[in-house]
């Protein structure tokens, strides 16, 4: 989204679209796009200022971004420059009868260390190479990636909306239901046949499509069914179906009588 809004703003990083806007052209929802709003002002990447009666103006920072940090607890408390030294404990002198107790790094120094001949083999499984999982993209490989999905989700929209103008004369309604269902249709259908299907689905002459007004809904739900359509120009509606549907069932009924004739003529000639 900070994309969308550096290609919106002037020299000065500074830019007013209106969160509809920036939904249309990140085709994110609307409640998505404010919650990105408010995390980037929190890492200082963005500062918005609200204008009385007029959209908000955004102000591009990127050179400001802080990512939060976690903060770590100290192990130990280092006292203070200056500060005495806390008392320490008192211990008794012991007597010279005492035996010297034998300190822990004598006793492991008199211990014979035996090496193991062989390095031990490991139980984990051996990940052939091309099992291996990828390297990560990049920023700029990401960054690449988001715009040609918004390219993509932008053509696909315009391609119906142009398609939906041309039919109806007026421009279909586009919320956040709608900017979900965009980019669900490019996973579904991919760049480069999903806006020819779109606008292809608005021409369709069936009954039902109609009536509800050719909703990207309807598209959506039945894109495979409606990208075969389009490949083979052939549109089948519901008269169409039932038509298809009563010629099998009277290619069936004739079959089957065939078939009780033969039947006959096998049992008539070997009475």
């Amino acid at each position: 989204m900070l994309i969308s809004l550096a290609d919106n703003a002037n020299d000065e990083g500074v830019c007013w679209p209106s969160v509809s806007n920036i939904s249309l052209r990140t085709c994110l929802s609307e409640r998505a796009v404010q919650g990105a709003i408010k995390w980037l002002c929190s890492v200082g990447a963005l500062a918005t200022s609200d204008r009385t009666g007029r959209s908000t103006v955004y102000t591009v920072t990127p050179e400001a971004y802080a990512p939060p940090q976690e903060l770590h607890p100290r192990s130990k408390c280092t006292p203070a420059y200056g500060a005495g030294l806390p008392p320490q404990e008192l211990h008794p002198t012991p007597a010279d009868t005492a035996p010297h107790p034998r300190s822990s790094c004598t006793q492991n120094r008199n211990r014979t260390k035996r090496e193991p001949s062989e390095e031990p083999q490991s139980s984990l499984p051996t990940v052939p190479a091309g099992q291996r999982k990828a390297k990560r993209p990049t920023k700029a490989q990401s960054q690449e990636a988001e715009l040609a999905r918004q390219e993509a989700c932008r053509a696909i929209w315009n391609a119906y909306a142009m398609a939906y103008f041309d039919r109806y004369g007026a421009k279909p309604v586009r919320n956040a239901k709608v900017n979900a269902q965009v980019p669900a249709l490019l996973k579904r259908l991919g760049a480069e046949e999903a806006p020819a299907v779109a606008a292809y689905f608005v021409g369709i002459n069936d009954a039902y499509l109609i009536r509800s007004y050719h909703e990207f809904g309807q598209l959506l739900a039945k894109a495979e069914a409606y990208r075969t359509a389009w490949a083979t120009q052939t549109q089948v509606t519901g008269r169409t179906a039932q038509q298809a549907e009563k010629t099998q069932a009277n290619l069936s009924a004739a079959q089957a009588a065939l078939q009780v004739q033969r039947e006959r003529r096998a049992a008539s000639a070997n009475a």
